[in-house]
């Protein structure tokens, strides 16, 4: 017979450090919640402390154990010395949960290239420099599961008008999934992806109430609707865990069916 309470088990994140980028809100804060949940030291992250601090007080106050990194990942350079010093104070995470991200809805020829720049400095070039940090220290430290989880998009391999820079940064994240699942793999540490598609999060509230394109998305969604937050959290859970101990340079898409659609 299946000893059903030791294969739950395998879903408990109970002894592991885990780093959740841009989780002061939206879905980095559902990702960090649910890792909290599920037994995980969990450093929220972000650039400003008057938002991280009430939410790590919220998630001490339900007995999870917290740390806060407050930090402008477009600051390339500070970038290093700002991660070994919170691996100094709060442990080394062997868990990274790349998610912070801006938006830029834009035709290339109307976009500035200060924002352009901006954009993949910190949706890919510091996702990418945050990874090769963190993933040195796990292996300095000798994590025997360390995981790196990435939030792509489905606008990484799909195109639409009006939208040319944003896929550029998620796609790129999709081939360092990749190569860092070749690269890491081997020494202990996965990496593995999620595809979110259209989540009623704060970046997306001004297209959700868009009279036109709007229900457009909705009518697009086999589920005909638009995802709640928290629907990120099971995938996120499974790829930190003990149970994905066997994938490796994935990425799963939860978006209701909307890309397998035209």
């Amino acid at each position: 017979m299946t000893d059903l309470s030791s294969y739950q088990a395998n879903f408990s994140l109970a002894g592991r450090c885990a780093l959740v980028t841009g989780s002061s809100a939206g879905l980095g804060l559902e990702i960090a919640r649910a890792y909290a949940a599920h037994g995980a030291h969990v450093i929220l992250h972000g650039r400003n402390a008057s938002k991280l601090l009430p939410l790590a007080e919220e998630l001490k106050a339900a007995g999870a154990h917290v740390d806060t990194w407050e930090h402008d990942l477009a600051d390339l350079d500070s970038l290093p010395g700002s991660y070994q010093a919170l691996c100094q104070r709060a442990g080394t995470p062997d868990i990274l949960v790349n998610n912070v991200g801006v938006r830029l809805r834009s035709r290339l020829q109307d976009a500035n290239w200060d924002d352009i720049e901006h954009l993949l400095n910190v949706d890919l070039l510091a996702t990418l420099k945050l990874s090769k940090y963190a993933a040195q220290a796990m292996l300095h430290a000798q994590a025997q599961q360390g995981r790196i989880v990435t939030l792509t998009s489905i606008a990484g391999p799909l195109a639409r008008p009006g939208d040319a820079i944003y896929p550029v940064a998620k796609q790129g994240l999709a081939g360092m999934v990749r190569a860092l699942a070749v690269e890491f793999g081997g020494q202990g540490i996965t990496s593995n992806g999620i595809a979110p598609g259209t989540f009623a999060t704060e970046s997306n509230a001004a297209l959700a109430q868009d009279p036109v394109k709007g229900p457009l998305v909705v009518g697009r969604n086999p589920l005909g609707r638009w995802a709640n937050p928290d629907e990120i959290r099971a995938a996120a859970v499974f790829l930190a865990s003990p149970a994905a101990s066997y994938v490796n340079g994935h990425i799963v898409v939860v978006d209701g069916g909307f890309s397998i659609t035209f």
